[in-house]
């Protein structure tokens, strides 16, 4: 039996890469079921200032498919509580890139006063969204 009934995870996905697909499957490691929170366009461009690549509707589709996801929704927050309210998951996975984060700390907190577990698990270094359109870039100047 796996340690988590409901388990939740949330990201862009933008430029869909390695990185995003073992921080999934690692989450599905933990629970029995996962949904997965794509961040809507709006909300990207509200706290990024940049418009995805790829719209949130094919995001959403990309990772509906995959075989670690067992539903898939479109999100237009980052409040977790808000998130929860829709989606009452015991246990949220993030990269433990953000562990010292202040946004996460206080998040953690918040979580755990409804029982909600927060899950760190390892990023996979040298992959980002943000290095593959930096070499996407640097090869169209060249």
């Amino acid at each position: 039996m796996k340690k988590y009934k409901l388990g939740y995870t949330q990201g862009v996905y933008d430029m869909f890469h390695i990185g995003h697909l073992n921080l999934i499957n690692k989450a599905k490691e933990y629970c029995e079921q996962l949904v997965v929170g794509v961040n809507a366009d709006k909300l990207v461009e509200e706290y990024k200032h940049k418009t995805p690549i790829i719209p949130e509707s094919e995001r959403s589709e990309i990772i509906k498919n995959l075989k670690a996801v067992d539903d898939c929704i479109v999100v237009s927050t980052l409040d977790k509580l808000k998130v929860h309210d829709a989606v009452p998951f015991d246990a949220i996975f993030i990269g433990d890139d953000w562990k010292n984060d202040e946004r996460w700390k206080k998040t953690s907190i918040d979580l755990k006063k409804i029982g909600v577990d927060v899950v760190f698990l390892p990023y996979t270094s040298g992959i980002s969204s943000t290095q593959l359109l930096a070499v996407k870039d640097k090869k169209v100047d060249d």
